[in-house]
Order: C-alpha cells, then structure tokens, then sequence
C-alpha cells in the first residue's frame, strides 16, 4: 500500500506513544484500535498522520509530524530526508533506513533488547537478561552510528537520479547524501550521475578498502549503448557490473564481477551480488562471537567435526577451518549457487574443508552424519522446524546460531527447547545502527 493511501477521514491523530515492538514502531491506540507508530518513543505524546488506515483494518499505521511532549533520549536527526517530522512538514513521506535516528543510541539499543527479550519470551518462553553490545572502535563514526555500511542499495528516479523508497511506498525520493554508508560510496556521488535506463543500482566499498564494486540493474528493454553511456560516468578506478535478475547473471562491464573483503585473518572473493555482513566490523565482531561460544564449551577443538550450514562465502567457514585442524572437517553447506562458487575459491586449499552447494533439509539427508558442533546462519526467515528437527538429530553437542532476525530466531529457540535442548549463551550486536535491525548470536545445547 502507497505510504500516503487513506481510506479514513481522519488522517492525523494525537496518541501516547507506548511500547516499542519489532519492526520499527511503536504501538499506540486510538479509541481502541491499535496503531504501529513509527519515528515515536515510548512515552512521548506526538501527533501522527495516518499512512494506511480504513474503517475494516485490524490496525493502522502512521509517522509521527510533531512532538507535543518528547522523551529525555529524543535527538536531532542526523539526516534530513529520514527524518520523519521535517519530510511531512515538507509534504513528503520520509525515506527507510534510518527509522531510529531521532533516538540516543542508548535508547536505541535498550529498546531493540526490549524487542529480543519479549520476543523470546513470548515465542520460546524463555526469560533471559538481554543486552545489546555496541560495535566500532570508539571515537570512531561507526561507533558513532554513522559511515558503517560498507554495502548499500539506491533505487532511481523517473528521472534518472539516485534515490530511495520511502517506508511500505512506491515512491522514490531523490537522495545527495547516505550518512549511514561508508566514505567510499559517499565519494563515489552516484547522485551526480545521470541513471536513466537503470532500475537499482548495488554499491559495495570493503573496509578494506580494496577495490569497490559497483551494479547495475537495468531497467526492461536498456540498450547497451545507455549502459556504456552510465559507465563512462564511473570513476576509473571503481569496477562497474550488470545483474540481470531474471537469469541470475552478473555481467563485468569494467574491472572484477566480485570485491575481495577481509575477516578472522582470510581474504574472501564476495561475487557482485553475493551476501556479506554490511557493517564494517561486523564479519570480525560475529565470527569471533561464533569461535567464542564453541571454544569456550569445548565444542570446538582439533579433529573436530563440525558443519557450516548457509555459510555464503565461508566467513564462518574459514575460522572454524582454523579451529578443527587438518585433522577435523568442515561441512560447508550453502543453496545460492553464486555464494558457494565463492565458498570454493576462498577455501581451495583447506583440505578439511567440504562445500556442498544445495538446500540444507536436502544435504543435511544425503549427508547424514554425526557432528560436534553445528553453526547455523539462516536467512531472515529462520531455518524453521523441520530443519531444527534434522539439526537435532545429527547429535551435536552444541549449536550456534546466528539470526538478524528477532522473531524467527525466537520461533526456532522454541523448536529447539521442544526438542529438550536450551540457551545456553546469548550475545546481541547493534549492528545496524539507527534502524531497528540486530545481529544476534546463540548457543544452544542438549538440556542436562
């Protein structure tokens, strides 16, 4: 539904902010019904305007365009065109991406544990203490919430300019700046090129600070001629690739199809379209998590067997290569078949290592073995019963598993204490600064 679509007469309200939840918002109500605010803080009194609403809705959405009573951890935000009171008062809804910048980042990361603990609570019934660690060197912008995504994603105007959607919209607003993302892209200024004939465009620039990656997804019926046109906008040093969604293709049209990134001490080729953690310090900061736990338990030693399962480009892979030794193995199971290509370059000469490229209910069954450890890294939707059932019963000592999701990670620890496994460790990152995303890692073992 477009962002400024109104079925009720009424399209601003004044609510009293109250709880967050997951997603970005807050839940408020207004003559019973429910309302999911976002750009509030709990305990703030604000005026909303309506962006999906109707008579017959269960509840309705809203951005708040004023703070009549606001919260002691109420800042200046740090980008016009997110913030939501100053783009309604512009007659525009603001741009995603930044849903939290109005907030501290204290409170930013004491509201996201609110939403993992009620989210355990009330999926896996589980009670634990929850806290959300801060990433970056400090004194640096990444600590500071800003200049932490080493990849980000534009969409273009009808005009060819570099913008981005607004929240649950259609529309595209025309953008000059991304605070969140990292020098590189920002000194690459996109928004001084002329786009048209191009639907997305990709940027990845590695903390590393290895080559970046530019790619380009063109629009239906793009003749080459406007793809060469785009590409003698890019600066030189910068390679310049073309995806083509409906085959899956990843065209070099300057440079590398790929960027080389670092992590746990191993470089890793991430093919163009291919997943990476986007904040800086992420990689090191998960993957030091992930070895931690299983050391630390004694789940992770030489000759150990173990398995990486939707282990992308071997980020995990690699250090837990490190950890079992040529006398252990490694099961490195990923279903994109781009990722895995990768997998296989990055860990050619571990020889412990085995990479199967296919889904993981389906290898998990051909490959039916004991493990020692098993670490899990699902996409957002969790990796769900029937594959915690399986993972269960390869008889592993312990599980780690890596979520960006709060729900789903909740909804598979549940599985898991069906099971008569339990949490054993828990370890949340604010990873994603500003937006209401977090990184979180976990231990799970057998229950005594």
């Amino acid at each position: 539904m477009s962002s400024d679509t109104q079925t009720q007469p009424h399209t601003e309200l004044i609510v009293d902010v109250g709880p967050v939840a997951h997603g970005g918002h807050c839940v408020a109500r207004h003559e019973g019904r429910v309302v999911f605010v976002r750009h509030g803080i709990p305990g703030e009194k604000v005026r909303v305007r309506l962006t999906e609403s109707g008579p017959d809705a269960k509840f309705w959405r809203g951005d708040v365009v004023e703070v009549l009573e606001p919260s002691p951890d109420r800042v200046g935000h740090f980008w016009d065109l997110a913030d939501s009171v100053r783009s309604w008062s512009h007659r525009h809804p603001p741009v995603g991406g930044a849903e939290l910048g109005h907030i501290s980042l204290a409170r930013q990361r004491s509201l996201k544990a609110e939403v993992l603990a009620e989210q355990l609570r009330r999926l896996a019934g589980v009670d634990v203490p929850v806290t959300v660690e801060a990433v970056g060197e400090p004194g640096t912008e990444a600590a500071a919430g800003l200049a932490w995504r080493t990849r980000a994603g534009f969409a273009v105007t009808p005009a060819g300019k570099l913008g981005m959607h607004a929240h649950r919209s259609n529309q595209i607003l025309p953008v000059r700046e991304m605070p969140l993302a990292s020098d590189a892209i920002n000194a690459l200024r996109l928004w001084d090129i002329d786009l048209q004939g191009i639907e997305r465009i990709e940027v990845a620039a590695p903390a590393n600070g290895s080559r970046p990656l530019v790619l380009l997804v063109p629009a239906a019926g793009t003749r080459a001629k406007r793809l060469s046109a785009v590409l003698a906008q890019l600066p030189e040093d910068v390679s310049v690739a073309s995806f083509d969604p409906v085959k899956g293709e990843v065209l070099r049209l300057r440079g590398r199809t790929y960027v080389q990134e670092t992590a746990s001490g191993h470089d890793f080729r991430v093919t163009g379209d291919g997943f990476w953690q986007i904040h800086r310090d992420g990689p090191d900061t998960l993957a030091g998590a992930v070895t931690g736990f299983l050391q630390d338990g004694g789940f992770l030693e030489r000759g150990a067997v173990v398995a990486d399962l939707y282990a992308g480009a071997g980020l995990f892979t690699a250090p837990l290569a490190d950890a079992v030794g040529v006398t252990g193995s490694v099961l490195s199971v990923e279903g994109s078949p781009g990722s895995s290509r990768d997998a296989r370059k990055n860990l050619h000469d571990a020889t412990q290592v085995e990479i199967v490229q296919g889904r993981v209910d389906r290898v998990l069954r051909e490959k039916a073995r004991t493990f020692d450890a098993i670490l899990l890294d699902p996409p957002r939707a969790g990796a769900g019963k029937a594959v915690v059932n399986q993972l269960v019963g390869a008889g592993p000592r312990a599980v780690a598993y890596v979520s960006c999701d709060p729900a789903s990670f909740a909804r598979d620890v549940g599985y898991f204490q069906q099971s008569g496994w339990e949490l054993a460790g828990l370890r949340a990152f604010d990873l994603y600064p500003h937006t209401h995303h977090m990184e979180t890692v976990a231990l799970l073992t057998p229950r005594a």
